[in-house]
């Protein structure tokens, strides 16, 4: 395949219709036109991970954080169809989110085709609930109250890169913050949350819009009604970001959001270090020694009940989610791709359709699994897999 030429052939990931694909040498989509060739490669839009914190080694909050990790992780993301993604900083000291925010600015500013696809950054903490089982496993040290001057600074190390905040509106000073963001043009997202059912409206009122990954970062036991994952399924105009890899979620509570959320269903990764790296026992930053099954469960050593957390890449969820009969392979494709470029506002430039970015990816499915051929991001061809 040349990757010079601003032409690529295959079938279309929705239609199954052979296509033949064309784009400016200034990287936006020109024509999508038929074709009668026999090709048997498909071209889907770019996937859009939400919430990842690192993968194939590389962690985006593990200090002290370099410029090259966050460069070498974006390269190896475009192996997986990955154009667009947000590093998500998790919970730490005020000092440490600061450092990790500069430097992933720093990279997007040493690599320009990184700093393409950092879509911006996903900041999940510390504004989370204090309660065991909500907080999950962000350190309680540093779980704090909303604040506005605190957030400003860390905007600031940044470069105005952080984009999404996720946070429990059962605090005080929630709506408030809230209404800041929304002002400023930050996505908020409910997550890691014990609020209440009036708590949550109040914070959609407010002007958040999103759930972070929906039904995880919960009490073990809830009330049967009302609770507040119920609440956030009813409200319409909340995005539900779903982890898809078979073990956060049942397929059974999986098929009832898509269900309650339609068209505002998502999928995220929230894919941590390990994800991408070969089945066996690690041991953690943190400390801990966890097993990579070869399934791709990623569990405690010493209680192999517990999860670590999620060790799927996204384009892995998706095609899991497909065969799950849950839905259709294009469905499963745009809850990865197109809808998250919806969510945050980038519709009109993203997916196949012409005046578009030229985001977009060639795929296999074959023998049961889907392989990545060749990621182009911004008309430029990033990733090709070798023959």
């Amino acid at each position: 395949m040349d990757s010079h030429a601003l032409v690529r052939v295959g079938r279309h990931y929705a239609t199954g219709e052979r296509i033949k694909l064309t784009w400016t040498p200034d990287g936006r989509i020109e024509q999508i036109l038929p074709h009668d060739g026999d090709e048997d490669a498909w071209i889907a839009p770019g996937l859009v991970d939400l919430q990842i914190n690192g993968g194939y080694g590389h962690d985006f909050n593990s200090l002290p954080l370099t410029t090259e990790t966050v460069i070498q992780a974006t390269r190896r993301l475009w192996e997986k169809g990955i154009t667009l993604y947000y590093p998500t900083v998790i919970t730490n000291g005020d000092e440490e989110i600061e450092h990790l925010l500069r430097v992933i600015d720093a990279a997007c500013l040493e690599d320009e085709a990184v700093g393409s696809t950092i879509g911006g950054i996903h900041l999940e903490g510390p504004f989370l609930s204090p309660e065991e089982g909500p907080r999950g496993a962000h350190d309680s040290r540093y779980i704090k109250a909303p604040d506005w001057a605190l957030f400003s600074r860390w905007q600031a190390a940044s470069g105005n890169r952080i984009r999404i905040v996720t946070l429990s509106p059962e605090w005080p000073e929630a709506a408030r913050f809230i209404r800041s963001c929304a002002e400023a043009g930050i996505t908020v997202s409910i997550g890691h949350t014990a609020a209440t059912p009036a708590q949550i409206r109040d914070a959609v009122e407010a002007g958040a819009t999103m759930s972070t990954h929906l039904g995880n970062g919960a009490h073990l036991t809830l009330p049967r009604h009302p609770n507040y994952i119920w609440e956030q399924l009813a409200q319409d105009q909340l995005w539900a970001g779903i982890i898809a890899d078979g073990y956060h979620l049942p397929d059974s509570v999986i098929k009832v959001m898509l269900r309650a959320k339609s068209s505002k269903a998502l999928l995220v990764s929230d894919a941590v270090y390990l994800s991408g790296m070969p089945p066996g026992e690690y041991e953690t930053h943190i400390g801990g020694n966890v097993v990579l099954t070869p399934e791709g469960r990623l569990h405690l050593a010493r209680k192999p009940e517990l999860l670590a957390g999620s060790a799927m890449m996204l384009a892995d969820a998706v095609w899991r989610l497909a065969q799950s009969g849950l839905c259709t392979f294009p469905e499963a494709w745009d809850m990865a791709s197109t809808l998250p470029a919806q969510a945050m506002g980038k519709a009109d430039h993203y997916g196949l359709k012409r005046g578009a970015q030229a985001d977009f990816v060639v795929l296999e499915k074959e023998e049961g699994s889907l392989r990545i051929v060749e990621t182009v991001k911004g008309g430029h061809s990033v990733y090709q897999r070798e023959c």
